[in-house]
């Protein structure tokens, strides 16, 4: 019986004479299929002439299907399809040549800059910015230093662009091109807003606790003042009677103002039911039509197709009266063609987190107020959203710092866009409602709405 040892295996050939060898006629050696494939890739090479491999005897690549797909990869960079790449990326990309000039930019940019590439190849940079942008001081350092430069924050304002808008700059030398030098802009807008709101959360939850301290310290005070002057009033003489008047009038502005205030105290959890949006939305627009409104515009464009969403019909009327009744007032009453228009839209992809809950929640639903106004004044614009800031002569600056609550408390968020003529208010709504936190940090399951067809 014989063991493994002893096999001769199979592919094994008997040993050769010296002799043999030496009268044994060369053979062309069969290329390896692999180092054939790799040798077309990345140095392809006329066939070797030499007499151990003639060109007439090299057999014919035997490539398998899977092996050809790397065999017809672009060498060169240049035959890559970059600009379908870069339109493909959600950030604008712009290509600067000598004086500033437009060489390329991308799909972004163009929506970015609201113009398109053909007219921005027979403008400068400098054109479309406004005087001072740093974003021109920029490309300059980098053309001089011949290094990538980046830089945060940078505002830029363009005449159509609405507002302003913040971005942060990725710049660099263009490869083997001395004038020219590639920017890529990231707008901070989504960032900024989600920040902001936290921030009006928090200013919303300082004046709730003092809401409470003051209705209960300052309206019992009130009443006995407002008490004492009444009784004054029936001793006093006609001239004396007028201040005691006075006296009552204030007291109850006080009181009306406390009593608004109130409203930022309550924490009580909102009792929320399937709400047509449009319903809300109409509802406010014909209140505006009959009253404040009655000589202005209020234009609705709606998105048919927005599922509903889960809300207090009672505090979105009142959110969106406020907002409606805002723009109102910044247009005026004998101001011509006064426009406020009401949108409705579908806008996926914006999500954000629930404070405590670990969860974040998709805000798809988007309604816009836009009217066409002088604007919001710079001094107030980062701070239009805190208690007490307004630049009405005799307002409280409480109406948009309710607002912000009221949307806060339906789990979704409030911007403001501002410029000459234009101010847009931008609301986004959850389609679901957001979870609420049990103590312990614990959180209830969510309940799901019918999603949009």
């Amino acid at each position: 019986m014989s063991t493994n040892r002893d096999r001769t295996p199979k592919s094994a050939k008997p040993a050769r004479s010296p002799a043999a060898r030496q009268t044994a006629k060369p053979k062309a050696k069969k290329p390896s299929p692999k180092k054939s494939v790799s040798k077309a890739i990345i140095e392809p090479q006329p066939s070797p002439t030499g007499t151990d491999a003639p060109a007439k005897s090299a057999p014919p690549l035997d490539i398998a299907a899977p092996s050809k797909a790397p065999a017809t990869l672009p060498v060169s960079l240049a035959a890559l399809p970059h600009d379908q790449l870069l339109n493909a990326l959600p950030h604008p990309v712009i290509v600067l040549g000598p004086q500033n000039t437009f060489v390329y930019a991308n799909a972004a940019a163009e929506a970015f800059l609201s113009t398109s590439l053909a007219m921005l190849r027979r403008i400068r940079l400098d054109d479309i910015l406004a005087f001072g942008c740093p974003l021109v001081a920029l490309v300059e350092q980098v053309r001089r230093k011949r290094a990538t430069v980046n830089e945060y924050g940078i505002e830029v304002v363009t005449p159509r662009i609405s507002g302003s808008k913040i971005v942060d700059v990725y710049s660099g030398p263009f490869a083997d091109k001395n004038d020219q030098v590639v920017l890529m802009l990231q707008q901070r807008s989504m960032a900024q807003m989600i920040e902001r709101q936290l921030t009006h959360r928090a200013a919303a939850r300082s004046v709730s606790g003092m809401a409470g301290v003051l209705a209960h310290e300052i309206k019992n005070p009130l009443s006995g003042i407002r008490g004492a002057a009444q009784l004054l009033e029936t001793n006093l003489s006609d001239e004396d009677r007028v201040l005691s008047q006075l006296i009552c009038n204030e007291t109850d502005r006080i009181r009306a103002l406390l009593d608004r205030m109130e409203v930022f105290g309550d924490e009580r959890p909102l009792k929320k039911d399937p709400v047509n949006i449009h319903d809300v939305l109409d509802h406010v627009r014909q209140l505006a039509i009959a009253g404040f409104a009655r000589n202005i515009a209020v234009v609705a464009d709606y998105d048919p197709s927005l599922p509903p969403v889960p809300a207090n019909r009672d505090k979105l009327v009142q959110a969106f009266l406020n907002l409606v009744k805002n723009a109102a007032e910044a247009i005026g009453p004998d101001a011509d063609n006064g426009r406020i228009v009401i949108t409705t839209a579908f806008r996926p992809g914006v999500r954000i987190s629930v404070p405590g809950s670990g969860t974040r929640i998709s805000l798809p639903l988007m309604i816009e107020i836009q009217d066409n106004g002088p604007g919001v004044p710079d001094a107030i614009r980062e701070h239009m959203f805190d208690p007490f800031v307004t630049s009405k002569t005799n307002g409280t600056g409480l109406g948009l710092a309710l607002v912000a609550k009221l949307i806060a408390d339906h789990g979704g968020t409030i911007e403001c866009d501002s410029g000459s003529n234009k101010t847009v208010f931008r609301i986004l709504l959850p389609m679901q409602e957001a979870p609420q936190v049990q103590p312990g940090g614990h959180s209830k399951t969510t309940r799901e709405q019918p999603t949009r067809t």
